[in-house]
């Protein structure tokens, strides 16, 4: 049975006609090909326009705020250490300057972080584990 069904599809007479209309239709697409080989038409008025839509690229941007003065950043900056002393008298006392703490808990901190994650929690770190 599909011997015959293949014979009657490809090889029946039903077949050459499909092949004649797509060479129709090939032979039809390639007639209707525009000129792309003519010199391209140029525009009279080159350059950059006023559309009227936003945004207008054309025109600079008005600036929206004026520009600090020196005296200016200086009194902000100066308000901004006072807001920092202020925090760290609340928190009790100066930041933290020992380095070598600082970085004996950086190489601690990793290694029981990830215990804890894992599951095999120590009860130095964490009061609750079993």
């Amino acid at each position: 049975m599909t011997i015959k069904f293949g014979e009657t599809v490809f090889f029946g007479a039903g077949h050459f006609f499909r092949i004649g209309a797509a060479i129709m239709f090939v032979a039809i697409a390639g007639c209707s090909s525009t000129n792309t080989g003519g010199p391209v038409p140029m525009a009279t008025d080159a350059g950059p326009k006023d559309t009227g839509t936003f945004p207008n690229l054309n025109i600079p941007p008005q600036v929206a705020a004026k520009q600090f003065t020196e005296a200016e950043k200086n009194a902000k900056l100066a308000q901004l250490k006072a807001d920092e002393n202020a925090q760290r008298a609340k928190r009790g006392g100066a930041a933290v300057t020992n380095q070598a703490a600082l970085t004996d808990l950086a190489k601690k901190h990793g290694p029981q972080t990830l215990t804890q994650i894992e599951g095999k929690c120590d009860p130095a770190l964490d009061p609750t584990c079993k």
